[in-house]
């Protein structure tokens, strides 16, 4: 890096902070973007690259909950990463990741860092790994009619005004939370910003839709967010519906929803940009080849203190296995680790005992929600069994039961 200031903007600083993140990410800057942003921006834990008292870089961190295995726990959600082109190729941004990997370990801070990346080629060298990933998907409608003998319950769809279903909507939400891991907590600032529907997000599309599946006792138990897009030519209609969220916290809700979406007039075509890898929508259909599936990267982890990263979240068998872990980004990460985890929590300390796996933090970072596993990345040669069955335990202890998924990107 050259001799560029680099530290935490102001508040005073945030709108030149914005402008230039969003020009990094080839967008206009919008006033009423930069107003939501700022509702939730953490000028303290910013960080921002000066040159000649100009901005040329920047980052940030969230101070968010994230589900993990075991519940809800504190992450640094690191975000709002740009340099300006100007300024690449010159460590700008190899020197921002060490200072907020240093941070968070020297003030003990969130052991966790999370992030989604706008390139897949950037942050592996940093120690994150991918730790989950989800669908887009595409159909005909009516393809995608219910298999038989999959239950729609006794309750029924209902059109609601955004103000009236937002509350049932955050109840399903936080009702699904504490067990669904990859989900962010929503508190204050945030759940206003996540509500907003502001033109500029609708790229051609109606406003947002909202539906929610009603018992017969009145409560509601499931919900989607959906908008209608206009598309085609004389003779030809490709008219879509694009939905943005089905959550559920009964399979009869779940089911029942994507059926009235599969069953919306005038809109031959369906799809959805997020969804996660074992989506039940998969099993609700009776044609398992009418969605078009495509798969990437969400969520990206970073285990900023091995230690107590891996000594916060449960395990799925009880483990007893010593880590050898390279780690160049985070030096006091290297070495060798035991980890001790039983029905009664875990422990993670140093030891002089000899290793049983070796691997680098940034598989750690892919394993840590329960997604890809440690035998699959073994067979990447990505890790090394020391210990003759060391592998396949450690492996399934961490695995989880649903493969972790991130609704909200962030």
């Amino acid at each position: 890096m050259t001799d560029l200031e680099l530290r935490p903007i102001d508040r005073t600083e945030f709108p030149e902070f914005y402008r230039v993140l969003s020009e990094a990410f080839l967008e206009d800057p919008q006033d009423d973007d930069r107003e939501s942003l700022g509702t939730v921006f953490e000028p303290e834990r910013s960080l921002a690259a000066f040159d000649d008292g100009q901005i040329v870089a920047t980052a940030g961190i969230y101070t968010r909950d994230m589900t993990v295995p075991g519940g809800p726990r504190p992450i640094a959600g690191v975000t709002v990463v740009s340099v300006q082109p100007t300024h690449r190729r010159r460590g700008l941004l190899t020197a921002m990741m060490r200072r907020q990997l240093t941070g968070l370990h020297e003030e003990q801070a969130e052991p966790v860092a999370a992030l989604w990346a706008s390139e897949g080629g950037i942050y592996g060298r940093f120690g994150y790994g991918v730790a989950a990933r989800q669908l887009a998907l595409t159909g005909r409608k009516e393809r995608l009619r219910v298999r038989p003998g999959v239950s729609l319950g006794t309750g029924r769809v209902l059109l609601a005004s955004p103000e009236k279903a937002r509350p049932h909507e955050e109840a399903v939400y936080e009702a699904l939370r504490p067990t669904s891991v990859g989900f962010l907590d929503r508190r204050g600032a945030w759940a206003d910003r996540l509500a907003a529907d502001p033109e500029r997000n609708r790229h051609g599309a109606s406003a947002q839709r909202h539906a929610l599946y009603t018992e017969q006792d009145g409560s509601v138990t499931g919900f989607t967010v959906y908008r209608t897009r206009e598309a085609g030519e004389p003779g030809r209609n490709d008219s879509s519906v694009d939905v943005g969220f089905v959550h559920a916290s009964t399979p009869e809700a779940y089911a029942a929803l994507w059926a009235y979406l599969a069953g919306i007039d005038l809109t031959p075509r369906l799809t959805l940009y997020r969804a996660p890898l074992d989506d039940p929508l998969q099993h609700i259909i009776a044609d398992v080849r009418a969605l078009d599936m495509s798969m990437y990267d969400s969520l990206w982890i970073r285990l900023a203190d091995v230690d107590r990263a891996l000594a916060s979240r449960t395990y799925s068998t009880p483990v007893d296995v010593v880590f050898d872990i390279r780690d160049e980004v985070c030096p006091w990460n290297a070495g060798r680790w035991r980890l001790s985890a039983d029905g009664s929590g875990a422990v993670c300390e140093r030891t002089q005992d000899p290793a049983d796996l070796a691997l680098s933090s940034t598989e750690l970072g892919a394993a840590y929600l329960g997604g890809p596993t440690l035998v699959g990345m073994a067979a990447a040669g990505l890790v090394t069994e020391l210990r003759s069955g060391a592998l396949t335990a450690a492996s399934g202890a961490f695995a989880g039961d649903r493969l972790p998924w991130c609704p909200e990107v962030f």
